[in-house]
């Protein structure tokens, strides 16, 4: 399995071709479902909810970026999504990208042998800044989990109609590795690759390795550096995230005791 997952990132940095245009964040996952951008089959267990803030600092060109997702369980394998990004010194201009909502639906539960599947639905809300805007978005995304001993990779196609006639269609291709290395402890590791909107050919190729911190039951903490593959804008991306779940019920032990 760890064989086809190196092949399969081979093959999307051979895709490449040159162009470039700002990039767009749009729907994310939220830790622990998930890698850095590509999404994990998993989802938040009914009723269970999940809250995550965030940072990102992009080199060359200088961008800061903020990041406030959210999550919810609808049932075992339906999850609710929402990403709510803000960037500064992108142009010289401030404000918030479109509003990501996702709707994820696990179909198919992992075996013995097979992946777990799940689609994403998304659409995205204008943001009212066109320099940060796609003037909305929808889309549909197909993930492939699969758990390999410690460690868990993902695969996600994403395709995407920008809400502005005048943009081209983006196809995003994302391949992620999650390994346990200890009890509370996880390396993270992720090629990204995705088409321009402005020119509809593959424009961002980016590696990026972290880890992720089970700082309690229910808090989460991930670091994470992106790497530039094609000699193209941002160079660098340093991540950082804090995620909150919801409090799991801690069931009572029951005593019995035996009379003797």
């Amino acid at each position: 399995m760890r064989k086809y997952f190196l092949f399969l990132m081979l093959i999307l940095l051979f895709l490449c071709v040159d162009s470039y245009a700002f990039e767009t964040t749009g729907l994310q996952p939220i830790g622990p479902y998930g890698v850095f951008s590509t999404f994990s089959a998993e989802s938040l267990p009914k009723g269970k909810a999940a809250f995550s803030t965030g940072a990102e600092i992009l080199i060359d060109p200088d961008i800061y970026r903020f990041v406030l997702k959210t999550a919810y369980g609808i049932t075992d394998n339906v999850e609710l999504n929402m990403t709510v990004p803000y960037t500064l010194g992108a142009d010289s201009v401030d404000g918030f990208e479109d509003i990501a909502l996702g709707f994820k639906h696990r179909f198919f539960d992992e075996g013995k042998y097979g992946p777990s599947l799940a689609y994403v639905l998304n659409a995205s809300i204008p943001s009212g800044r066109d320099e940060l805007s796609t003037d909305g978005r929808f889309g549909i995304g197909l993930i492939i989990s699969k758990r390999v001993g410690p460690v868990n990779g993902h695969l996600n196609l994403f395709y995407e109609k920008p809400g502005k006639g005048s943009l081209d269609d983006e196809v995003s291709f994302l391949a992620g590795l999650d390994f346990a290395a200890a009890h509370n402890f996880n390396i993270l590791a992720e090629l990204f690759c995705k088409t321009s909107h402005d020119s509809g050919k593959i424009d961002s190729v980016e590696g990026r390795i972290g880890y992720r911190i089970k700082t309690t039951d229910f808090i989460y903490t991930t670091f994470g550096a992106g790497f530039d593959l094609k000699k193209r804008s941002p160079e660098t991306r340093i991540m950082f995230s804090v995620t909150f779940l919801s409090p799991s019920k801690k069931e009572k032990i029951k005593k019995i005791y035996e009379e003797e």
